[in-house]
């Protein structure tokens, strides 16, 4: 009986050891979520006070930009700036907006990659649905308050309008940089381009491994918020993801190249521009 009871001790005791081995630690966390870290940077008031209310514009589309209705996977509809052939299966870009939602600044920049880029329809979508922002304070509230399973179906419809051959890149600015990246890893296979202007990188490497395209950033070495850390940050996950960054850094503020912003930078702004429309044209097969 007694060598039976030491028996059963020490199974118990060698169950328990297992137990231990095989349950995951509680203090492993998670990568962190980028769309939710920049929606806390949103709410800090040294990131806002960064952003200067957007310089006044009356804008008369000069291509033969409209606003277009189509569906999206959650039952719903979304909205878009489009600019091109609209095509299905064709050449896309998708444009994203920055903080301060899909205003006549965004539709005046999708104008100008239209331009610039033949038989590409530009796709300048509304992860806002329709709200806009004018003040820092504003702008922070609508961040966060996005619902990003919405803001994805928004990105998801736009791929379906686009057509499921079709060749997708992806653009955006500040908070819509962010969502370049995001659109690029939904396009999945048909994701051929991604440009950032400084966005919140994706954090989780896991994901990253996904992408199916390279990616271009171009960021600013004197932003409080997407700082040079962040970008370093950004180059180690994606060397560990095996996939291809591009780094571009100006001398410049966060939003140099939004041309609503107070401080705009026209000439790192010029450089940015030409560098991403190089990129694009490369990206799509097509002559400068």
């Amino acid at each position: 009986m007694k060598h039976l009871v030491l028996v059963l001790a020490a199974w118990l005791l060698a169950a328990t050891g297992f137990a231990q081995k095989a349950a995951p630690s509680c203090c492993v966390k998670p990568a962190p979520d980028a769309l939710v870290a920049f929606a806390s940077l949103a709410a800090d008031p040294a990131f806002m006070s960064g952003h200067d209310s957007p310089l006044p514009l009356d804008y008369t589309p000069q291509q033969a930009g409209k606003i277009i209705t189509y569906s999206t996977p959650d039952s719903s509809t979304a909205h878009a700036y489009q600019v091109g052939p609209g095509t299905k299966d064709g050449k896309y870009l998708l444009v994203i907006h920055e903080w301060w939602g899909l205003n006549d600044y965004i539709k005046r920049e999708t104008d100008r990659l239209a331009a610039s880029l033949p038989g590409v329809t530009v796709l300048a979508v509304d992860l806002y649905d329709g709200k806009l922002a004018t003040t820092a304070e504003e702008a922070s509230r609508l961040v966060q308050a996005v619902d990003n399973n919405r803001a994805k179906n928004i990105l998801r419809g736009a791929l379906l309008h686009a057509g499921p051959k079709a060749q997708v890149a992806s653009l955006g600015w500040c908070f819509g940089g962010g969502w370049s990246l995001q659109a690029a890893l939904l396009a999945g296979k048909q994701a051929v381009g991604c440009v950032m202007y400084y966005g919140m990188p994706e954090k989780d490497v896991a994901k990253l491994k996904t992408l199916n395209t390279d990616v271009l950033g171009l960021f600013a070495t004197q932003d409080q918020g997407i700082s040079p850390a962040v970008v370093k940050q950004f180059q180690a996950d994606m060397k560990k993801a095996g996939k291809q960054l591009t780094v571009h850094s100006f001398d410049a503020v966060h939003a140099f190249a939004n041309p609503s912003n107070p401080k705009y930078d026209a000439k790192a702004a010029t450089q940015a521009n030409t560098i991403a429309l190089n990129y694009l044209l490369k990206k799509f097969k097509l002559k400068a």
